[in-house]
């Protein structure tokens, strides 16, 4: 497997098109088409599938897409630091649940902008349960997460700062009337879960299963704005940070429920992996929302 071929495999990725690819790195399609064929012998996978006369990526294609896309970005990054050039290229690739990135990844992202206007940002909302691997293998470069810890010795996680949490429902929900509301008052309420804010959900869930509480049912949502705006209209409850419900709560669409327990908190973890190499743009992305998150 080699960088010209990977090259050669993402802008037919990108096009999909061999014809047009030939076009961009000036190619004979029967180049374009035998490198494809070489890397697919090597990897022993089959990469693109033929859908009439449009091609479209295998799912190893769609993997090897994200893999190609790194080793390419740490050729740049190498070439760049080796000649001494004082602009890093290349992407990062972060993820964070939307609470985090609504609240404070703009600002992280305007601060590193004036610096690294040459490097590219892609970023994705949480994905928990893949998140080790992900960072491990360099899909992802730097991970958020709402949390209080994550259990793993190949992962460090730095808390920036701490979250309060909420229990929040509709204004009209009989619960708002009671001076104290514990976990065992959810048995009929429907539960509203956001997918993308993982962390503190499965503080939820757990506090849920240790009570032996069985909700009314269990609403999930991939967005955090469209829980927000249904829970609104809606009987339920939700466990959600602070910062992401204040407007809500100022408007009068959401209300606080008086918790048991006095002061539920969540820390903001940035993290990445132990081995993970640290480029100029990584270490200024990591310093910057050291600075923006942890002051923020």
């Amino acid at each position: 497997m080699e960088l010209r071929q990977l090259k050669t495999f993402l802008t037919v990725a990108t096009l999909l098109s061999f014809n047009r690819a030939a076009e961009v790195l000036n190619y004979a399609q029967s180049t374009i088409s035998a490198q494809i064929k070489a890397l697919e012998e090597d990897l022993d996978v089959k990469l693109f599938d033929r859908l009439g006369k449009r091609i479209v990526l295998t799912e190893a294609g769609e993997l090897l897409s994200q893999y190609a896309q790194k080793m390419l970005d740490i050729e740049a990054e190498t070439v760049a630091d080796v000649k001494g050039r004082n602009q890093p290229q290349g992407s990062l690739t972060i993820r964070a649940p939307q609470s985090i990135g609504n609240t404070y990844l703009a600002g992280v992202f305007g601060e590193f902008r004036k610096h690294f206007p040459r490097v590219s940002l892609n970023f994705h909302t949480c994905a928990f349960h893949s998140l080790e691997h992900e960072l491990q293998t360099g899909v992802i470069d730097l991970a958020f997460l709402l949390a209080d810890s994550i259990n793993s010795a190949n992962l460090v996680a730095e808390p920036l700062r701490f979250e309060h949490l909420l229990m929040v429902s509709n204004p009209d929900n009989p619960l708002i009337q009671k001076v104290k509301v514990s976990v065992k008052d959810f048995a009929d309420q429907p539960i509203f879960l956001a997918k993308s804010d993982c962390g503190y959900r499965m503080t939820f869930e757990q506090m849920l299963t240790e009570a032996k509480v069985k909700p009314q049912t269990v609403l999930e949502f991939s967005s955090v704005e469209l829980l927000k705006a249904c829970l609104a209209i809606s009987d339920g409850v939700t466990m959600i940070p602070e910062i992401t419900a204040r407007r809500e709560i100022a408007r009068g669409e959401l209300s606080v429920l008086q918790w048991e327990e006095e002061h539920m908190e969540t820390a903001v973890l940035m993290i990445r992996h132990k081995e993970k190499w640290l480029s100029p743009s990584l270490r200024a992305f990591i310093d910057i929302s050291r600075d923006v998150i942890g002051t923020g």
